[in-house]
């Protein structure tokens, strides 16, 4: 047996992980900021009842969500390529919810789109338009019922050869899908309020035909947008901040400030007022994800 191998952490706890190496899965002591998605390298320790190893480092990441407060940061999972945003109109998914996803993972070097769940129950005109407006912005959308299985397999399609990681406000029917696409029973507990249910399992990545993984993480449910600078929060509301380079000064508050491109297209209509309004709020330090 080789002494020093690679490996992907597919299961995270407080100060030990899971990794999955070439031949078999392995329970490692983790080192500092290690989290479900890195690959890591370890060294084998052959005890008196089974193969155990010690994480020594870990590749550079190609993404990671993190919960930045202040000048803290802490990574909760890494090497994500897709954030798919659970969007449903009972409970009805905020804008603010969907916007401060949408930066999130634009920030993060994460590619995101939205799944449209609970397609069996009926969309208004108000939420149907809701959705049209991101997909004006060229945001992938994929229709679908988790609980009835309805298009799934489109689903599964889009996420072949992806790292994806599902968000959505409670009830909005996370742990179904995730149950449904990996195959896993997802263990979830009813809130005491009665308004949804979710997880308390440990950070988990499933792997699915070895193309597809999907990360199942407490850390992502609430990652606070004020961590975020006001470049990064411009540039996730990428039609603003498209208008935003022909503002007549370089400082504009798009607020009121003279020659103010951002306002000229809010008032044509080309700039959505919901979404310009949570421009606003997620830059002036309202927080209402």
């Amino acid at each position: 047996m080789e002494k020093l191998q690679s490996g992907l952490v597919i299961e995270f706890y407080s100060n030990s992980c899971l990794v999955r190496t070439d031949s078999e899965d392995i329970k490692c002591l983790a080192i500092k900021n290690i989290v479900v998605g890195d690959i890591v390298n370890l060294e084998l320790i052959q005890d008196s009842k089974e193969v155990r190893g010690i994480i020594i480092s870990k590749e550079p990441r190609t993404s990671f969500l993190q919960k930045r407060e202040g000048i803290k940061s802490k990574a909760v999972a890494a090497n994500i390529s897709h954030v798919g945003i659970l969007v449903t109109p009972e409970p009805t998914t905020s804008t603010e919810f969907i916007d401060k996803w949408l930066v999130t993972a634009i920030s993060s070097n994460i590619t995101p789109f939205i799944i449209n769940n609970k397609t069996d129950l009926d969309q208004s005109s108000n939420y149907k338009n809701k959705l049209q407006v991101y997909k004006n912005l060229g945001i992938k959308i994929i229709n679908l019922s988790a609980k009835n299985s309805i298009n799934t397999e489109e689903l599964k399609e889009y996420l072949k050869a992806k790292c994806v990681v599902f968000v959505g406000n409670s009830g909005a029917g996370k742990s179904t899908l995730t149950t449904k696409i990996t195959g896993k029973n997802i263990k979830t507990n009813m809130l005491s309020n009665n308004q949804g249910v979710h997880t308390t399992s440990i950070s988990t990545l499933y792997e699915i035909d070895n193309q597809t993984k999907i990360i199942d993480s407490p850390g992502v449910r609430d990652l606070p947008i004020s961590g975020l600078s006001n470049n990064e929060i411009i540039e996730g509301f990428t039609e603003i901040y498209l208008c935003s380079k022909n503002c007549k000064f370089s400082d504009c508050n798009h607020i009121a400030n003279e020659g103010c491109e951002v306002i000229s297209k809010l008032l044509d209509g080309e700039i959505n007022e919901n979404r310009y309004n949570n421009f606003i709020k997620f830059r002036d330090g309202e927080d209402n994800g």
